[in-house]
């Protein structure tokens, strides 16, 4: 199976708890008004990895918690999202599946693949972000509809609360470079003219 990526970061702490194998998947059909990651919903951009070279990849990354999917919408990939999840978990690692949707939307669905990334998540952050509820207080969130939701036993309240918002620049040896985190981008960029 094939999921279309916008990027993968192997080793960071910035969408999770503890160190984690990043995947922000290609394509979102909800196109949330002011959301920062608006360059992954073009469904015809990034690139193709296969389900096995992506757990390759994880099986490679080392002293990692987990897995966090980001987007884009990880529930339009649900499919092969949910193949990864559960051979992580095999692993010992743990999965952070983020979303545009409700929990309440995913589960009134008929759509059991949406089931299956379910089954494999044990922190869901549901919702979209919402312009006019901004909110930048509570780690990896944007807005204060977004909601941490339990899945599994493996993290509460109290793992997540200490946590602060953190942002990561990566610079590449080819001079690209990534800024990923959660943070006031448009202050950012504005203070860097």
């Amino acid at each position: 199976m094939q999921i279309l990526t916008h990027r993968i970061i192997e080793n960071t702490n910035i969408a999770g708890p503890g160190r984690r194998f990043c995947l922000w998947v290609q394509g979102c059909k909800r196109h949330c008004a002011g959301c920062y990651a608006s360059d992954t919903w073009d469904q015809e951009d990034g690139y193709l990895l296969s389900t096995e070279e992506i757990m390759q990849d994880i099986r490679d990354t080392v002293d990692i918690e987990g897995i966090t999917f980001l987007g884009g919408e990880p529930f339009d990939q649900a499919k092969g999202l949910s193949e990864i999840g559960k051979e992580s978990k095999m692993l010992g690692l743990s999965v952070v599946t983020f979303t545009g949707y409700t929990l309440e939307e995913l589960k009134e669905s008929d759509n059991n693949d949406f089931f299956e990334l379910l089954a494999a998540t044990d922190l869901l952050i549901d919702g979209p972000f919402q312009l006019d509820k901004k909110n930048l207080d509570r780690p990896w969130v944007g807005s204060s509809n977004q909601r941490y939701i339990f899945l599994t036993k493996r993290y509460s309240d109290a793992d997540i609360s200490p946590i602060n918002n953190k942002l990561e620049v990566r610079i590449f040896p080819n001079g690209k470079t990534i800024v990923a985190g959660m943070g006031d981008f448009i202050s950012i960029q504005k203070s860097l003219g």
